[in-house]
């Protein structure tokens, strides 16, 4: 399992006109090939009017399975554009499609390359990614009067606390980085001079809002 992965916040769209033809760039999450390509046609039958409806995807955690199509485009000016530019923000399990109504004006190959790079970029901002973190959860039980200690360490620290618990003592459940569990663990009973049970829960993947992995070229 991965660590981490970066990918799409959600399924969506965004539009933009370059010399009068308008550029739609469909996202999606897909987890096979098969689903990738069910999109792309739901897609073409949508606007089976476009002019072209060219598409890149990135499937499995290590980015095992890349396609892109310049449907009709001249080779290499719409798919492997798009592709990149998927590629640059590492994203996975993501299938983009982007739909072109001509307006009339020709934008030749370079034209063409930034326009669908341009429309990628455009919807990844609008869209937004998510960072997925594999976390491990753990239940701390410790005392009351220890707890503002433990909240004071976790707020200045890359952990998450999720929820906290009262009873006759108080449950303070965390999410780590699966990789950081063990050093967690450690910093805590330190902080607390081995006054402190611990729970470990289920390991999973976490999805968190980020701003972007890197800025998006704006062409």
């Amino acid at each position: 399992m991965l660590d981490s992965y970066f990918t799409i916040r959600s399924d969506g769209e965004s539009e933009i006109e370059i010399k009068k033809s308008r550029f739609i760039c469909s996202l999606k999450r897909v987890y096979s090939e098969d689903e990738a390509k069910e999109f792309i046609a739901q897609k073409k039958k949508e606007h089976w009017k476009a002019s072209h409806n060219c598409s890149a995807f990135i499937i499995g955690e290590k980015s095992d399975i890349q396609r892109s199509s310049d449907d009709g485009e001249p080779s290499g000016t719409a798919g492997v554009p798009m592709l990149e530019v998927l590629k640059k923000q590492e994203l996975i399990n993501v299938a983009a499609v982007v739909t072109r109504y001509f307006g009339g004006t020709k934008l030749g190959a370079g034209g063409l390359i930034r326009a669908y790079s341009h429309a990628v970029s455009h919807a990844l901002n609008t869209i937004g990614l998510v960072e997925g973190k594999l976390q491990q959860e753990i239940r701390l039980t410790i005392s009351y009067p220890n707890l503002g200690n433990v909240q004071n360490f976790i707020e200045h620290n890359p952990y998450t606390l999720q929820d906290t618990v009262y009873g006759e003592q108080v449950d303070v459940i965390c999410l780590v980085d699966e990789i950081k569990s063990e050093q967690f663990m450690a910093e805590i009973v330190e902080l607390l001079n081995g006054q402190v049970t611990f729970k470990e829960g289920e390991c999973s993947y976490h999805e968190i809002p980020i701003i972007k992995k890197e800025q998006l070229d704006d062409i």
